[in-house]
C-alpha cells in the first residue's frame, strides 16, 4: 500500500507540472505574438496613416500645366497629425517641384516615380514627428 501511495503521488505530481508546463507554453506562444516590425503595412494601416493633399493645377516650365493629387503615407498617428497641421507647407512643396519641371521631365511612370521621391525627401526633411514612407500619386493629368 505504501509503494502504491507513493507512485500515485509522484504520477499526480508529474500531471501537474506537465499541465503547468503545457498551459505556460501555449500562453507564451499566444501572447507574445509580436508583429513583424519588416512586414510591409496593411491596406488598412496605409489608409489610417495618410493624408491626402487636395488637387494641385500649376504652370510647367514647359508652358504647360500639370493637375495632381497625392496621397501621402506617414509611419504613425503623430506624423499624421503634424502633416494635416502641414497641410500649406506640403502643397508648397509640390508647387514648388512642379512648377520647376517640364512636361517630358514628368512623363511615364519613371517621370512620376521620380517626382514622388524628390516630395518625399523634401517633406521628410520638413518633418519633426515622424516620417513620410511612400508619396502615391491619385491623379495625373500634364497638358
Amino acid at each position: 500500500m505504501f509503494k502504491n501511495k507513493l507512485v500515485r503521488i509522484m504520477l499526480i505530481i508529474l500531471v501537474s507540472l506537465t499541465l503547468v508546463g503545457v498551459v505556460a507554453f501555449v500562453l507564451v506562444k499566444n501572447y507574445t505574438n509580436q508583429p513583424d516590425p519588416d512586414a510591409p503595412p496593411t491596406i488598412d494601416e496605409i489608409i489610417a496613416q495618410s493624408f491626402d493633399t487636395q488637387e494641385i493645377t500649376t504652370n510647367l516650365l514647359s508652358n504647360d500645366f500639370v493637375r495632381a493629387s497625392f496621397r501621402i503615407h506617414v509611419n504613425n498617428k503623430d506624423a499624421l497629425s503634424e502633416i494635416q497641421k502641414r497641410d500649406f507647407q506640403v502643397n508648397n512643396i509640390i508647387l514648388r517641384a512642379l512648377s520647376g519641371k517640364r512636361a517630358g521631365d514628368l512623363a511615364g511612370s519613371a517621370g512620376i516615380e521620380a517626382f514622388e521621391a524628390d516630395i518625399k525627401e523634401e517633406i521628410n526633411q520638413l518633418m519633426q514627428e515622424g516620417e513620410v514612407l511612400r508619396v502615391y500619386t491619385t491623379s495625373w493629368v500634364v497638358q
